[in-house]
């Protein structure tokens, strides 16, 4: 292995020591074999169910290993940390076990069940401090107290003892595959599970394949490898919020370049059909970086044919709030739900004509919006359609506007189509 113009490298006994350290705390969680994904793709899939975490990720490793890590004088001021998410879980459990003050630091918006649970982990080892709107603005909030009183930031993923103790998910896969692995498949958001199991994969198994697998909206990790340097990207898709970041941490994006085999981008309506899959077929509840991974097989199906294959599932702190947009995303993807401004004649019989005429026996409509305006020939609609086939959508248009209903297909206008709907 090449460690040239690497900036840190894990080493294999450090991270050894860190899951000495973790093993307090992190549950060696399952590495078992997914049925209905071997089946579906002539592989043996297993999956490291880091979802069964007690903070239900597996974010508490490197947070624990790094706070333990610290001297008495560096702890005794207190830590500081700024997540909207499994981070400021692992941070708030682990300062409760190590009795350590800590503050985590949360953009305002943030649902009230995530910030609960981060009450609940912490109890009173830990105080709250919702600013902002946005991550960033809870970021620069928390790195100002730090200045301010000399408090140690426990970063989410740019830290070494945080990629270390990522990496122990790496020790724990190998210790209990009973074959050797062809592919690995990991979430990729800021990169510290990615540096650190990588790391171990090429120390350990080489020649085990390290994929990693971004978001479309969000693919930081992927455009910086391009640029063979780390890139802040200008915008995101925060839709998968554990593992879209704007830029992804210097330490982990030299490792990442060296190790990762590859990088693949998955749409989010993609990510979403899988948990629904999941949920429905398995009975595993996901967040949506918790599915990246199982997201990614299909675009490598010809590839891990017949091969040992892991994917992480990364966590499990799915607000069930998100369902109706998980559900929505999902038939978009599979272009099942489409929406159009239909154009009704100011007549009696017409809405009637467009339901029995113009939609087939098992199309649904999903939602409408109307207002009338006198004086008038035609009133427009908003209107939301489920097909049971995806090449039903061609003949509808058609049919629509043959008869003259067609006004305009909203899914191809991103702009118009947020506004209206």
């Amino acid at each position: 292995m090449n460690k040239e113009n690497i900036l840190y490298f894990p080493e294999i006994n450090d991270i050894k020591v860190a899951a000495d350290t973790v093993k307090k705390v992190s549950a060696v969680t399952p590495l078992g074999p997914s049925q209905r994904l071997s089946k579906q793709f002539g592989a043996n899939i297993y999956l490291k169910r880091e979802d069964l975490q007690q903070v239900r990720s597996y974010k508490i490793r490197g947070a624990y290993n790094k706070i333990s890590s610290l001297t008495s004088v560096e702890s005794s001021s207190g830590v500081v940390c700024a997540s909207a998410g499994n981070h400021a879980q692992g941070v708030a459990l682990s300062c409760k076990l190590l009795q350590i003050r800590g503050t985590v630091y949360m953009p305002a918006p943030t649902p009230n069940q995530k910030v609960e649970q981060v009450k609940m982990f912490g109890e009173d080892f830990i105080e709250i401090k919702l600013i902002g709107d946005t991550f960033d603005d809870a970021y620069h909030a928390a790195m100002e107290e730090c200045k301010e009183l000399g408090k140690i930031f426990i970063h989410p993923f740019n830290d070494k003892k945080v990629i270390e103790g990522q990496a122990t998910i790496g020790l724990e896969i190998l210790k209990q595959a009973k074959h050797e692995i062809d592919y690995v498949f990991l979430p990729v958001g800021g990169g510290g599970l990615a540096a650190g199991l990588s790391t171990v994969f090429k120390t350990l198994s080489p020649q085990t394949k390290i994929i990693g697998v971004e978001p479309e909206g969000a693919p930081s990790m992927t455009v910086s490898i391009k640029n063979n340097k780390n890139t802040e990207l200008e915008s995101i898709e925060k839709f998968i919020d554990g593992a879209a970041v704007k830029r992804v941490g210097d330490l982990n994006f030299t490792i990442c370049k060296a190790y990762l085999d590859d990088m693949l981008l998955v749409p989010e309506g993609k990510v979403c059909q899988t948990i629904l899959e999941l949920y429905n077929k398995d009975a595993i509840v996901v967040e949506p970086a918790g599915a990246l991974s199982i997201s990614a097989l299909d675009f490598y199906a010809k590839k891990i044919k017949g091969k040992q294959v892991v994917c992480v599932v990364s966590g499990s702190n799915n607000d069930i709030t998100r369902t109706p947009e998980i559900k929505e995303r999902a038939l978009l993807h599979a272009n099942l739900k489409h929406y159009f401004i239909i154009n009704f004649p100011q007549r009696a019989g017409a809405l009637k004509e467009f339901v029995v005429d113009m939609l087939g026996d098992h199309d649904d409509i999903t939602y409408f919006q109307y207002a009338k305006k006198t004086n008038r020939e035609n009133g427009s609609a908003v209107v939301g359609v489920q097909l049971k086939n995806a090449s039903d959508l061609e003949p509808l248009i058609a049919k629509l506007k043959r008869h003259n209903f067609f006004g305009e297909y909203l899914n191809n206008k991103p702009d118009l189509f947020q506004f209206l709907v």
